[in-house]
């Protein structure tokens, strides 16, 4: 097969591609496609996924590298563990509102233009933090860490918001299967993250974890100002406002701030637990935190093409999610009451069921926001996408400033073991929500087509009288 405006020959096509080949043009199987060689992927959907898979990976490892080493060298300069959850929630803070305003705007600043001006902020910001060893103890190194990571925060949400409605407008039918399977790379930015930045940083110090994948990320620019297509659309008369005026929406949004509180509590908080309850190096709790990142990296592909093929499924998935997350946080410490005793290898067992009910609850989200927001007449394109993937990100940026701002203030005045059970009944408070919303749809849904059948027989009745 030669190449073409259209299609790309298969041995000029990237390794990951055949994960990807099931889905066509209009998101139907392959099964169906064959017949029908154009319907195969295009050259444009191609390097789209090429694309966004390099700013996830990219993004999501530089983010990461902080979790092993950051928060002990912190305290050599003064911090509280008050503050370095404030450190970490303040990145978060600010992605809230820089998610909020990009994807209200995103057309208007143009999609294309956001994903690469975001890649390049965010590199910088990555430097500048690996020079902050420099600076003297104190107020003066606590108040450039919040500067600093502000800044990135707006460039790395700029970058996920575009990344997450171009992928969507792309493969509008296959929207949780590409998710899923664009998850891959962000799940790899996870694990190798904290390993490559606990090694670098026992290796050579503070700086170099920093200036070497900073400098990787900014690779990234130019990379996709050559490979992204650009996106053209018209702008929508639709708020965030109207997307919160929905009960589902409002639930799912609770289930997505659960889920990254979570992550941002054991981001600022697990490291300095396992080194202190275990005697392990920042190289060894790089390692431990492959039992979180490693089953959400496999199973988010798999649960995306469930949740395509089988969109019953979805409702079910977030709500057995969120349970298994309560389960996870609850016997990580475990929760005092318990009265058990806390090991290394249940630590390591909990945060492999919490990074799999991650991508349980994690991958149905975003189309059944996108779902509701069609079914109450949100116009389909790009503005409609950017204000999903915007609060998608404003409600995951919360829970990740609330995450470590409570789980680090918890920690200080009581234990790790009472913080991580709060996150766990927050889980289960979700999961609980939820569960009561999905069956009192059920029911209502199983009650309409008898109200349906019966109304005939009775305006007949009534005519007859």
């Amino acid at each position: 097969m030669s190449c073409s405006n259209e299609t790309i020959p298969c041995f000029l096509m990237p390794k990951w591609y055949l994960l990807f080949e099931f889905i066509s043009v209009d998101g139907s199987t392959l099964e169906e496609s064959t017949s029908s060689p154009n319907q195969r992927m295009t050259r444009y959907q191609i390097l789209t996924l090429t694309s966004i898979a390099s700013v996830n990976f990219s993004s999501m490892i530089c983010y990461s590298i902080l979790g092993p080493f950051f928060p002990k060298e912190a305290v050599q300069k003064g911090a509280s563990q008050t503050v370095i959850g404030l450190i970490f929630g303040c990145y978060a803070l600010c992605n809230l509102m820089g998610s909020l305003v990009l994807g209200k705007y995103i057309v208007q600043i143009g999609a294309k233009f956001m994903l690469i001006s975001g890649l390049f902020v965010s590199s910088v910001c990555t430097i500048l933090f690996g020079l902050l060893d420099k600076v003297p103890d104190g107020a003066t190194f606590i108040i450039l860490c919040f500067i600093i990571r502000s800044v990135d925060a707006v460039g790395f949400s700029a970058a996920m918001t575009s990344s997450f409605a171009v992928s969507t407008k792309v493969f509008p039918n296959s929207i949780a299967t590409v998710l899923g399977s664009l998850e891959i790379f962000t799940g790899l930015g996870l694990i190798l993250g904290p390993p490559i930045g606990g090694w670098l940083y026992q290796s050579f110090g503070y700086e170099v974890p920093f200036m070497a994948l900073g400098c990787f990320l900014f690779l990234m620019v130019p990379f996709n100002m050559y490979i992204l297509p650009s996106f053209d659309a018209d702008p929508s008369k639709d708020s965030f406002f109207r997307l919160f005026t929905r009960l589902k929406i409002v639930l799912i949004c609770f289930a997505i701030f659960t889920l990254s509180s979570g992550l941002g509590f054991l981001d600022a908080a697990l490291s300095i637990y396992a080194i202190d309850t275990f005697n392990l190096s920042p190289g060894y709790v790089g390692l431990l935190l492959l039992g979180l990142s490693l089953p959400y990296c496999l199973a988010s592909p798999l649960l995306g093409i469930v949740s395509d093929r089988f969109p019953s499924t979805r409702p079910w998935f977030m709500v057995l999610g969120g349970l298994f997350t309560a389960t996870g946080f609850w016997f990580l410490g475990p929760v005092p009451i318990l009265q058990i005793k806390s090991q290394l290898w249940l630590v390591v067992f909990m945060l492999g069921i919490i990074g799999f009910s991650l991508s349980m609850t994690a991958i149905p989200t975003f189309p059944e926001i996108l779902d509701c927001a069609y079914e109450n007449g949100f116009e389909e394109g790009l503005s409609t996408l950017g204000l999903v993937s915007g609060l998608f990100g404003a409600v995951w940026s919360f829970g990740m400033f609330c995450g470590p701002t409570l789980g680090g203030f918890i920690t200080q005045q009581l234990s790790f073991e009472w913080a991580a059970s709060v996150q766990g009944g927050l889980a289960f408070l979700a999961a609980f929500f939820l569960g009561v919303y999905f069956l009192c749809q059920r029911t209502r849904q199983e009650r309409s087509p008898q109200i349906q059948t019966k109304r005939p027989s009775d305006e007949a009745t009534h005519l007859l009288t």
